[in-house]
């Protein structure tokens, strides 16, 4: 069983990485920015608004369970840094994950039966699109529930968090 600080602080690096993406991408300087001329000083540079990656953000929600005894497995290093459905470039690094059904954005825990090891990852993609599949993990997300690459496939708990409140 895990402890709830260990789910909290899965929670806060995951929403912490899922909010860096979408405040990255609103990050923007407008060209009046652009035009200043900065002083004399050298010291003195354009600021722009940076996404913060290490901040601690707390959500409230609840795990509704979404499907048990799923055939899990990972991307091949082929796909990496290709486009997924979602737009964002596949990045086997992240905790990421690709499913068929579930809407692009929702956030899902990942759980191997053998292990008892969860991760939390965001849809980005569609498929897999082997028969069996349920659900294709980035490798980072893969190794850290089974323990290690070598398996190709795990048997895994899938559940979906519905956020009820993001408290930054």
């Amino acid at each position: 069983m895990r402890s709830s600080k260990t789910i909290t602080y899965g929670l806060s690096m995951l929403l912490a990485l899922f909010l860096s993406y979408t405040f990255t991408a609103q990050t923007t300087v407008s060209p009046e920015l652009k035009k200043q001329k900065t002083d004399t000083i050298k010291k003195d540079k354009l600021v722009v608004d940076e996404a913060i990656e290490d901040t601690t953000v707390v959500i409230n929600g609840k795990f509704k369970p979404y499907k048990k005894k799923a055939h899990a497995s990972y991307y091949a290093d082929r796909f990496h840094g290709k486009r997924t459905a979602s737009g964002k470039r596949y990045d086997r690094n992240k905790l990421t994950a690709a499913h068929k059904k579930l809407p692009l954005g929702t956030l899902v825990r990942v759980t191997n039966e053998a292990t008892g090891k969860s991760v939390i990852v965001e849809i980005t993609d569609r498929g897999p699109f082997a028969r069996g599949r349920e659900i294709d993990l980035s490798k980072r997300a893969f190794v850290l529930i089974s323990g290690s690459k070598n398996s190709g496939s795990a048997i895994v708990t899938i559940e979906v968090i519905e956020v009820e409140k993001k408290l930054p």
